[in-house]
């Protein structure tokens, strides 16, 4: 028998303002689902419900996380209208071995992996539901408009968090008969007869809902945020402009800007990805692998370089978990296809890439000659 945790991811995160639905928000260079699963225990089969506008990428994320912890069963899902509707999308998914079900929001990214074993050890022990919980520390007001009616006792008081665990049997079933809408799992469970016990929660469990709660974590992430075995590796590259080539950018056409000229495309995001990887994984660089003096790459398209570069990382053993590049440059204008170029070199890299763009004042190179891109890329060992 087995343990799943389904994580709901499938919020649209209106309040936090990324741009994105929450759990595709850039949380230290990964992803806040990133974070959410890699602390979630190796031996647990996954089902990860999204939004159907970012389910690939979804699949890219449980993909990496689950060759990174060795996992032999993990998916995404297209979620519901409704948190309710989402989970019982996960639960329609899960393998016959599955006895004990964790529902766990991936808007919780930080949460520790003993909050994950006290719930499953709780639902094993009890044979109920089960739910981590904190105390609650501010002194809480009953009002009514404007007027205080009355102080609540705090000490009858719990916050609750998540992973929420329960049998399987009970849970499905629970969902089966709901008639209403719960706001949370327990809720629905306790609905359907059935009892809940709590265990202590953690304080790195809170949910990010507002960028305050999203800039929390990633100053707690500094010393937490570690992968075994991961190595990181840098690139650079610059081309000048050369107005009778078309724009190649990033794996994009940029109409009506100058292109850059170069032994291939010139494509100097995509070369300095190539770099940053093949520097990661210490293969050298882009130059020695795929020189100017090798006129079969004369002219090709840099996506050619990059599937060579992924090809050869994942010889030596290695997984990419996010690449960062920032691009120099006044032209072209960055920000207005900043999310369609992000999600076409997640395609292209199968991770996670984050673009970031400034220019040098119009001075030096950068400022009226050409572009460069400086690229950053993590690289953990694959299982």
């Amino acid at each position: 028998m087995s343990v799943a945790v389904i994580v709901v991811a499938a919020g649209s995160g209106e309040r936090l303002g990324a741009g994105v639905p929450k759990a595709f928000a850039s949380l230290a260079s990964w992803t806040v689902l990133d974070h959410a699963l890699v602390r979630v225990p190796p031996g647990a089969e996954v089902v990860v419900v999204a939004p159907s506008s970012h389910l690939d990428e979804a699949r890219r994320i449980v993909s990496l996380h689950a060759e990174l912890a060795g996992r032999s069963s993990a998916v995404a899902v297209t979620g519901g209208a409704t948190r309710q509707q989402s989970v019982a999308a996960g639960l329609a998914v899960l393998s016959d071995e599955v006895d004990v079900v964790l529902v766990h929001d991936a808007a919780r990214p930080l949460t520790p992996i003993e909050v994950f074993d006290r719930v499953i050890d709780a639902v094993r022990s009890t044979g109920g539901g089960v739910i981590p919980v904190m105390p609650v520390t501010d002194t809480v007001k009953r009002v009514a408009g404007d007027a205080v009616v009355e102080t609540v006792d705090r000490s009858q008081l719990a916050a609750v968090q998540t992973p929420q665990g329960f049998p399987r049997a009970d849970l499905v079933a629970a969902y089966v008969g709901a008639g209403d809408d719960h706001t949370d799992d327990a809720a629905l469970f306790a609905a359907a007869g059935h009892s809940v016990t709590t265990v202590v929660g953690n304080e790195r469990a809170f949910k990010v809902t507002t960028p305050e709660d999203l800039h929390r974590a990633a100053q707690l992430l500094g010393p937490d945020w570690t992968i075994t075995g991961g190595r990181g590796g840098v690139g650079y590259d610059v081309h000048a402009y050369d107005p009778a080539q078309p724009l190649r950018l990033g794996g994009l056409d940029w109409p009506g800007e100058p292109g850059l000229a170069g032994h291939s495309d010139g494509d100097a995001i995509l070369h300095a990805i190539v770099d940053a990887l093949l520097s990661a994984a210490g293969l050298g660089d882009i130059g020695s692998t795929f020189g100017t003096d090798r006129p079969e790459f004369a002219g090709a398209a840099s996506t050619v370089f990059l599937a060579h570069a992924l090809d050869l990382v994942g010889t030596e053993g290695w997984a990419v978990v996010n690449v960062a590049v920032q691009v120099v440059g006044e032209r072209p204008k960055i920000g207005p296809r900043r999310a369609e170029l992000e999600q076409r070199l997640s395609e292209l890299v199968g991770a996670p890439v984050s673009v970031s763009a400034t220019t040098s004042d119009r001075l030096g190179f950068t400022g009226e000659k050409g572009l460069a891109a400086i690229a950053t890329a993590l690289l953990a060992a694959s299982a």
